[in-house]
């Protein structure tokens, strides 16, 4: 059978398959699911958007655990508040392979017990999560059908009442989360719970990925001539709620690939009392943060001072 034939034979298919990768190509380059409020934001969309959509300046990366404890708006020397929900080593990664932004000054990394889990579950609405070749209204189809949904009823809603509306919506959630009060000492212990039975089986092996990452983060500043720091992000030491297995042998892997590349590192692992805990891996607004804010302002202002 020729290829004329099975062209013939198949057209109106391909018509079709052809009308919606053009459409979706539009969509995908409009990119609604970064820049519409009609959809939900990662957290990495939500610092461009509270930057100005600025892409370049000094980071301080992690993931929730740097949200819920770096109050840039408060700190004396401010970075970029990088924390995202579910943020691993190799999320940066992608954000500074694909030129996503451009760190400049300085790159601070946290790193507490979940950031360099490899099957840490992720957010896909990351820019980085959808493959080359899933098409983009495919990838993003639950939130274009939630937004859909409201379309709908919006339109219907104006309709009874004899008028046309296609443009009202109620703009997405754009703040990031963070973190107020304490937790009870049960939900505590069902967050510990929680976090055994997906995580405490995990070893250095379950971090390959990210511990590649790690040194890869490390040869990108090197190449730049980019500082590079790293902060033991803050764990709530009361005794009731064990560190899992993994964080010793993690941090003496860390520890020895930052030591043998020269990483300044500041170690707030077990700086803060439970009360200045929200729950077992975030600290609260009213008083951990501050501190915490406090304790890196003072070590990134020491190396200025080293330096004159």
């Amino acid at each position: 059978m020729s290829l004329w034939t099975v062209l013939k034979k198949n057209g109106f298919v391909l018509l079709l398959a052809a009308v919606f990768l053009l459409i979706d190509f539009l969509v995908a380059w409009r990119d609604p699911m970064t820049y519409s409020r009609r959809f939900e934001k990662d957290d990495f969309t939500k610092t461009l958007f509270h930057h100005q959509w600025d892409r370049s300046g000094p980071v301080f990366f992690g993931n929730s655990a740097v949200t819920g404890a770096y109050m840039e708006d408060k700190s004396r020397k401010p970075l970029v508040e990088m924390g995202m929900s579910y943020g691993k080593i190799t999320d940066l990664r992608h954000i500074l392979s694909r030129g996503l932004y451009e760190p400049e000054e300085q790159l601070v990394v946290g790193i507490d017990v979940h950031t360099m889990l490899d099957k840490m579950q992720t957010d896909p609405r990351f820019p980085w999560s959808r493959p080359w070749y899933s098409p983009y209204l495919y990838h993003y189809r639950d939130y274009f059908q939630d937004a859909g949904k409201e379309w709908l009823r919006n339109a219907w809603k104006a309709a009874k009442e004899g008028r046309l509306d296609f443009r009202t919506f109620e703009p997405r959630w754009i703040d990031k989360e963070l973190y107020f009060g304490r937790e009870p000492a049960e939900q505590l212990r069902k967050d510990r719970d929680r976090y055994a039975a997906n995580y405490d089986w995990m070893t250095l092996d379950d971090m390959a990925d990210n511990l590649e990452a790690l040194d890869w983060v490390i040869g990108y500043a090197a190449e730049r001539r980019l500082p590079l720091k790293v902060v033991w992000m803050p764990l709530n030491p009361d005794p009731a709620y064990d560190p899992p297995p993994y964080w010793k042998p993690l941090r003496e892997r860390v520890g020895a690939t930052l030591k043998a590349a020269g990483i300044p590192t500041l170690d707030l692992a077990d700086a803060f009392p439970p009360a200045d805990f929200h729950d077992l891996v975030h600290l609260n607004r009213e008083t951990g943060a501050p501190k915490f804010t406090a304790e890196v302002d003072r070590w990134l202002l020491s190396f200025a001072s080293s330096s004159k």
